[in-house]
C-alpha cells in the first residue's frame, strides 16, 4: 500500500509538471496595439523547476506587466476629429504640452501644424511617460517620433511600400467630363488631374461637345491586397472638337515630374486660361457690351466668371504683384505683373489671400484672393483682365507663351521614357483591358 501511494503521487506529480509546462508553452501573445506588450524575460531555471515553483506559488497574470512585475509598454490610438488641434489631442490622450512641445520643436514635428479629420495618430506610453509616438499621414506615409532616456526626441519618416495596377480608361462625353468618368467608375482625384492636364488647351467649361474622347493610363495603389488610392496619371489623349491633345508624365533626373507632349513641350502654357473654378460665364469679352447698370455702352474688357462667393481665385501666371487694393468700381482687386509684356487683372473679390499685397511674388496656381460681388458687381464673380504690352485681349483667345521644354540635355531621356509609356498605351488603345498588374 505504502509503495502503491508513493507511485500515485510521482504520477500526479509528473502529469501536473507536464500540464504546467504545457500551459507556460502556450502562453498568448497580445495581437492588437491597444493590448500591453509582455517582455518575456531569460529563463533561468529549468523548466521543471520553474513547473514546480509555479506549482507551488500559483500562475502569475503577465497581461500587462513584466515578469518582474513591472508596467509594460501600452498603445493607444487616437483619430483626428472635425475641430481637433494637437494640444487637445494630447490632452485626451492623458498627455502634457511639455511632451507635445518636445516633438513640434524637432525638424520633423514641424509637419504636425496641419492635421486633418480621419488622420490617426499612436501613442505608446509606461504610465504618462510618453516613449513614442506616431502620426500616420495616410495608409502609407507615417512621422515616428521616440523620447531618449537623456530627454530628447528623434523624429524619423516611415514609408509603406504600394502595390501599383495600371488601369487604362477610354470615355466618350455626352454631357460633362465628370458625369463620364464617374460613370466609368474612374476616381474623381483622377479626372481632376485628367482636366489640370489638358487646361490650357481645353476649357472644360464651354468647349466640351458630345462625342468628345479621352484615353487615360493610371496607376491605382493597393496595400495588403486593399485599394488604398490613386498614384500618377502616365499618359492621356483628349480629342476635342476633332483635334487630338496627346501628353506622358515625364520624370526628370532630379524626381521632378510635370507632363509634356510627345516633342518634350510642356502641356503647361505661362497663363491659366480661367483662374478660377467657374460654374458659367456671365459676361465675355466684348468691347462693344452694354453696360447692365447704365444701359451706356461701355467696353468690357475682360471676361467675367460667375462663381460662388468665397471660390478661390488662382494666379494666372508667375509674376509679381503691383497693387492689392480697394476702390468704388472695382471692389477688391489685385494687378499683377509678369514680366515686361503681360499684366493680368482681378476685380470683385470678397478678400485677399493671406500674404498678397503689393510687391509679392506669386507663382502660376497660387490662390491670391477669393470671388466676391464688392465694387460695381451685381452678384459674386471674377472680372478677369488680360493685357499685352498694355493692351486688353481676350483671356480665351489670346495666343500664351509656352512654358519651359524639357532641357536639351535630357531629351534623349525624356523620347526613352515617353516611348516606353506611348507604346503600351498605343496598344492599349487597340486591345484595351480593364486593369493590368505592374
Amino acid at each position: 500500500m505504502r509503495h502503491s501511494r508513493i507511485h500515485l503521487r510521482l504520477v500526479v506529480g509528473i502529469l501536473t509538471v507536464l500540464i504546467i509546462v504545457g500551459f507556460t508553452d502556450f502562453e498568448s501573445k497580445p495581437e492588437s496595439v491597444e493590448r500591453a506588450a509582455t517582455n518575456t524575460a531569460p529563463q533561468q531555471t529549468t523548466p521543471q523547476l520553474q513547473a514546480t515553483m509555479d506549482a507551488l506559488t500559483g500562475p502569475q497574470s503577465t497581461v500587462g506587466a513584466t515578469r518582474d512585475n513591472k508596467v509594460a509598454p501600452t498603445s493607444t490610438i487616437q483619430s483626428v476629429g472635425s475641430g481637433d488641434s494637437l494640444e487637445r489631442i494630447f490632452r485626451r490622450a492623458g498627455f502634457s504640452p511639455r511632451q507635445l512641445a518636445a516633438i513640434t520643436s524637432t525638424r520633423l514635428g514641424k509637419q504636425l501644424r496641419e492635421i486633418f479629420p480621419g488622420q490617426t495618430m499612436t501613442f505608446t506610453s509606461n504610465g504618462d511617460q510618453l516613449n513614442e509616438f506616431s502620426f500616420h499621414k495616410n495608409r502609407l506615409e507615417s512621422l515616428h517620433f521616440t523620447f531618449k532616456d537623456d530627454g530628447s526626441v528623434v523624429g524619423e519618416t516611415r514609408t509603406a511600400h504600394a502595390h501599383k495596377t495600371q488601369v487604362f480608361q477610354h470615355g466618350i462625353i455626352q454631357e460633362s467630363l465628370f458625369l463620364t468618368s464617374q460613370a466609368l467608375n474612374i476616381p474623381d482625384g483622377i479626372t481632376m488631374r485628367l482636366a489640370q492636364i489638358f487646361q490650357w488647351d481645353i476649357d472644360f467649361v464651354l468647349d466640351i461637345r458630345p462625342g468628345d474622347e479621352f484615353f487615360v493610363l493610371y496607376e491605382e495603389l493597393f496595400l495588403d491586397g486593399e485599394r488604398i488610392g490613386f498614384g500618377d496619371i502616365l499618359a492621356a489623349d483628349f480629342i476635342n472638337r476633332g483635334k487630338l491633345v496627346s501628353s506622358v508624365l515625364f520624370t526628370d533626373k532630379t524626381g521632378v515630374k510635370d507632363y509634356f507632349d510627345l516633342e518634350g513641350v510642356s502641356m503647361r502654357k505661362a497663363f491659366l486660361r480661367a483662374p478660377v473654378e467657374f460654374s458659367r460665364v456671365s459676361s465675355s469679352f466684348n468691347l462693344r457690351r452694354k453696360h447692365p447698370l447704365y444701359n451706356t455702352v461701355r467696353p468690357h474688357r475682360g471676361i467675367d466668371y460667375a462663381a460662388p462667393t468665397g471660390t478661390p481665385i488662382l494666379a494666372a501666371g508667375d509674376g509679381k504683384v503691383t497693387t492689392a487694393s480697394r476702390n468704388a468700381p472695382n471692389g477688391r482687386y489685385v494687378v499683377i505683373k509678369h514680366g515686361e509684356q503681360f499684366v493680368t487683372k482681378y476685380l470683385h473679390l470678397s478678400k485677399f489671400a493671406r500674404g498678397v499685397r503689393k510687391g509679392k511674388r506669386v507663382k502660376q496656381g497660387q490662390v491670391i484672393g477669393y470671388v466676391g460681388a464688392t465694387g460695381w458687381a451685381t452678384g459674386p464673380h471674377l472680372h478677369y483682365e488680360f493685357l499685352v504690352n498694355g493692351v486688353h485681349k481676350n483671356p480665351r483667345t489670346v495666343p500664351l507663351p509656352q512654358a519651359s521644354p524639357v532641357a536639351k540635355q535630357e531629351l534623349a531621356y525624356f523620347k526613352n521614357q515617353a516611348k516606353r509609356h506611348r507604346l503600351l498605351f498605343e496598344a492599349l488603345k487597340k486591345h484595351p483591358p480593364v486593369a493590368m498588374g505592374q
